[in-house]
């Protein structure tokens, strides 16, 4: 077996290895739940916390959970301050949490668990479900689709394939953003474009997925997306952000009157994001 994906002198991950950045933006009603989802991992983890928006509600927040606060006062918009808490972790392993989504107890176990079986891994990510007005939806059309297109890379024949991996993003990005997590010394410092305003997430897997290593989906709905009117997402697909940056990134990979059309399908399909 070729030593740089998995070799006897690895060194392995531990939750010692794993940091989780809570992007926080002024005063989210489910920013409390997010935490003590991350405080119910079953391996011991890093938490620290982000903000472009420091307040007293989330100072006291930290001071509750006894959890570092760094507050960026450089660059604003989403992309830099996903880089900027990005940035203020100081492990091998990074996930950018969301200030309204919750992870189930067993992320960061699995996720180490999956890092640990490719030396060459560049991002791992997991499964999740969506949390609608306080229900848990496990299956709709937008999420199988999704894991029909991410099937490969739950394979372990596929985790280092290139061309499947950029066939799966030239229809799309069925990456869930918040299920992620980043293997610093393959990633890189700086993940995401600050001149994309919503779709930095999909550029940023198009941009990693160039590159030779390994992308390991874990097949298990290891997190929970809240869709709620005041979500970032919800935002945009209102005001059409993100179907121009889809457009950009769909050039990428095909010619424009080709990218338009499947654009538009992408942008029907991800309307199931709004409320």
């Amino acid at each position: 077996m070729n030593s740089s994906k998995k070799g006897k002198h690895m060194e392995q991950y531990t939750g010692d290895d794993h940091t989780f950045v809570i992007c926080a933006y002024k005063e989210s009603p489910y920013l409390e739940e997010t935490i003590v989802s991350l405080r119910k991992q079953t391996v011991p983890i890093h938490i620290i916390m982000s903000t472009s928006t420091p307040s007293q509600f989330l100072e006291e927040l930290c001071s509750k959970y006894d959890i570092p606060l760094y507050v960026n006062r450089a660059e604003k918009g989403l992309a830099a301050d996903w880089n900027y808490g990005y940035q203020q972790a100081g492990t091998r392993l990074v996930t950018i949490a969301h200030q309204d989504d919750f992870y189930e107890p067993e992320y960061a176990e699995e996720i180490i668990r999956y890092a640990n079986l490719r030396e060459d891994a560049i991002i791992i990510y997991s499964d999740y479900y969506e949390y609608r007005v306080d229900e848990k939806v496990t299956g709709n059309k937008l999420l199988k689709i999704k894991r029909i297109m991410n099937l490969p890379m739950t394979k372990k024949l596929f985790y280092g394939n290139r061309f499947v991996r950029r066939l799966m993003l030239s229809m799309g990005d069925p990456i869930c953003c918040p299920a992620v997590t980043y293997v610093r010394n393959k990633v890189g410092e700086q993940p995401f474009d600050t001149s994309y305003k919503n779709s930095c997430d999909y550029k940023a897997m198009v941009e990693q997925a160039e590159k030779k290593g390994a992308f390991i989906c874990i097949p298990r709905q290891l997190m929970a997306h809240r869709i709620h009117p005041g979500s970032t997402t919800t935002l945009n697909l209102s005001e059409n952000i993100r179907q121009k940056e889809d457009l950009e990134i769909f050039c990428r990979f095909w010619p424009r009157p080709i990218a338009k059309l499947l654009n538009r399908v992408y942008a029907t399909s991800e309307r199931s994001n709004e409320l």
